[in-house]
C-alpha cells in the first residue's frame, strides 16, 4: 500500500502504508480486553518494515513513555452498519458507529494508546510495548508520542462508558497453581490471566444469565479454560471467574 500519490478533493479513498506488525500475547480475538490500559501485564512487539525500520525514524522515541499506535483491525469484516450494539450497553441497545469503539468501522482503522517499555536494536527498531489490546500479527500504519498535557482532558464526559467496566474476581484452580508456579515467566503469566478474565470476555448477552458454560482463551503459549461460578442463590449474579486448566498449545 502507497500514499506517493496525492488524492484530488474529490477522490473517494486514500491507501495507507503498513509501517509494521505486532507479535501479540492474544493469538485471538476473543479475550482481549476492550480498551488499552485494562491488562497493563498485556506484551507485544512492534516490528518495523522496510523503510520504516530506520534507526533514525524512533531517533528520541524512547523519551516518551506511551504510544498512540494507529493501525487495522484486520480481522473484522469489511462489511460495516451505520449503528452498533456495543458491548458496554449489553449487546442490545444501539448507537451511531462514529459513537463507538467498535472494530467494525468504514476504514476500520483502530487507535490504541499503550505503554512503551523499550526499543531493541537487532538490528532494526523493534518497539517493546505493554498494556495493549491489539491482536497478534494487527498491521500498524502510524506512531506517534503520547503527550499528556495536550492529549489529557480533565473532567471529559465519557458518554454511555462513564466509568472502567466492573470486574471480576478470579480464582485459579491448585492445578493451575502450580503450572504457573514451574514456569519462568509464571508470575507475569498470572497476572496476565487474572487482568483478562476479570473484564469477563464472554459475549454480553451470556453475562446477566445463569451460566454453565466452560469457555477459553489464548494467551501466549496457553488455552485458558474457564467458567463463571454464581452465587447460591441462583439469580444469576456472577461472583467469581474459576480457571479450570492452562492447557499448553501446540
Amino acid at each position: 500500500m502507497t500514499t506517493h500519490d496525492t488524492p484530488s478533493p474529490a477522490s473517494a479513498s486514500m491507501a495507507l502504508d503498513i509501517i509494521g506488525t505486532i507479535e501479540s500475547c492474544y493469538p485471538d480475538k476473543f479475550g482481549i480486553p476492550r480498551q488499552p490500559g485494562l491488562a497493563p501485564s498485556a506484551t507485544a512487539v512492534l516490528r518495523l518494515k522496510a523503510p520504516f525500520d530506520h534507526p533514525d525514524c524512533v531517533r528520541g522515541l524512547e523519551q516518551f513513555s506511551h504510544l498512540w499506535i494507529s493501525f487495522i483491525f484486520h480481522q473484522s469484516p469489511e462489511r460495516w452498519t451505520p449503528l452498533v450494539r456495543p458491548p458496554r450497553l449489553g449487546g442490545n441497545a444501539r448507537v451511531g458507529v462514529f459513537a463507538s469503539r467498535s472494530t467494525h468501522r468504514p476504514n476500520r482503522l483502530g487507535l490504541s494508546l499503550v505503554e512503551l517499555a523499550g526499543i531493541e536494536y537487532d538490528p532494526a527498531p523493534t518497539l517493546l510495548l505493554r498494556g495493549h489490546d491489539l491482536v497478534d500479527a494487527t498491521p500498524v500504519v502510524d506512531i506517534k508520542p503520547y503527550l499528556p498535557w495536550a492529549d489529557s482532558v480533565e473532567n471529559a464526559s465519557a458518554g454511555f462508558a462513564p466509568e472502567p467496566p466492573p470486574q471480576l474476581d478470579v480464582r485459579l484452580s491448585d492445578d493451575c497453581q502450580r503450572t504457573l508456579s514451574e514456569r519462568p515467566d509464571g508470575a507475569s503469566l498470572g497476572a496476565l490471566i487474572r487482568q483478562v478474565l476479570s473484564q469477563d470476555p464472554r459475549p454480553a448477552y451470556r453475562r446477566d444469565k445463569r451460566d454453565d458454560r466452560g469457555y477459553g482463551v489464548r494467551l501466549h503459549d496457553l488455552d485458558v479454560r474457564f467458567h463463571v461460578e454464581t452465587d447460591n442463590h441462583g439469580h444469576g449474579h456472577e461472583s467469581v471467574i474459576v480457571v479450570d486448566s492452562l492447557v499448553p498449545r501446540t
